[in-house]
């Protein structure tokens, strides 16, 4: 059980920081320079070069699949590809804190609410229905709250900061939640694969099994990820970019970010049978909880709030605290 809970811990520590790194490229370098080679490692490469090592005879699994089986994890996992997507752009326009704060309220919220509409709708009328709707409201609760600090946080001194498209980022962060919610729908929808991988010939163990539909759903965010970040070096001619002698420092930090990225994901699929019966719900708290912290953390670290006002630093800290809460209501319901 220890360690399952070091690998919970260790997973939402990646993933809280895998924005940071973005922080330390040049400001002039162009978004999709940077983002394009991230998601090509996070969402394809890192996948087909980890996947079969994880899961004995990955591609044979996949093989035996009918269309019908690997289409839901694969098409969810497009629409959770925008939401990284996004959530990548969002970075760029509000900054880590609000950011993650955001992005991971929303998905929290929607991520827990839709699966169970859509697979055990009659949850709803039960006490733990209650709670998991009251938890998904704590969330974004904090979500209007952070937003809240943000407008206070462009506000120094009685005088308005330069325009960051703030409005416009708020709302790309929203979505971001959003679409990345999808990615508890693709497990949701997974079902079939995991039952799949486990069979024999392939007898691959329950975690083992899970990271088939986590490469499905990361190839399926590769098509919408990578397809915009393409979209976007098409449109503002950038490709060059990626050539220029500039570019490795680039690359390695993108491979860094990637590797937080899919460590996060990894480090939380392996940690959370572990906890026992009630790993899902614990495991789920402690992540999220501790990745929002994180998020957050990394943030102040970057200089974000250097200079904001008292009231926007209070205002996030209050937001920071009400999504923790609102995981724990959250993982309290699943537990029932």
């Amino acid at each position: 059980m220890t360690t399952g809970f070091l690998l919970i811990i260790l997973g939402a520590l990646c993933g809280g920081s895998f924005g940071l790194p973005s922080k330390f490229v040049r400001k002039e370098t162009p978004w999709e320079t940077l983002w394009g080679p991230f998601f090509l490692f996070a969402t394809l490469l890192l996948p087909l070069l980890v996947g079969p090592v994880l899961v004995k005879d990955l591609f044979g699994v996949l093989g035996a699949l009918e269309p019908a089986q690997w289409l839901g994890p694969v098409a969810f996992g497009f629409l959770w590809g925008l939401g990284s997507m996004t959530l990548g752009l969002s970075f760029a326009l509000v900054g880590l804190s609000l950011a993650y704060a955001i992005n991971y309220g929303v998905q929290i919220a929607f991520g827990t609410v839709v699966p169970a509409l859509l697979f055990n709708p009659e949850v709803f009328g039960t006490a733990k229905g209650a709670l998991l709707l009251g938890g998904a409201a704590i969330c974004i609760a904090g979500v209007v709250v952070s937003g809240k600090a943000a407008l206070l946080k462009e506000h120094v001194a009685g005088h308005t900061q330069a325009p960051r498209n703030l409005g416009k980022g708020i709302a790309v962060a929203v979505l971001s939640g959003v679409f990345c919610a999808c990615y508890a729908l693709a497990v949701g929808f997974g079902s079939d694969v995991m039952r799949q991988a486990a069979s024999a010939p392939f007898t691959n163990s329950g975690w083992r099994a899970s990271f088939a539909v986590t490469a499905l759903a990361l190839w399926g965010g590769s098509l919408s990820a990578c397809g915009y970040c393409a979209y976007k070096l098409t449109v503002n001619r950038t490709w060059g970019t990626l050539a220029s002698p500039g570019a490795l420092p680039v690359y390695a930090v993108a491979f860094l970010m990637a590797l937080l990225h899919d460590g996060a994901i990894a480090c939380f699929g392996v940690g959370f049978p572990r906890l026992g019966a009630l790993g899902v719900s614990v495991g789920y708290a402690i992540f999220m909880s501790l990745a929002i912290v994180t998020g957050t953390v990394n943030g102040f670290l970057a200089g974000e709030w250097r200079g904001a006002d008292a009231r926007a630093v209070r205002g996030i800290r209050l937001a920071l605290a009400i999504l923790v809460a609102g995981v724990c209501v959250l993982a309290f319901a699943n537990a029932q």
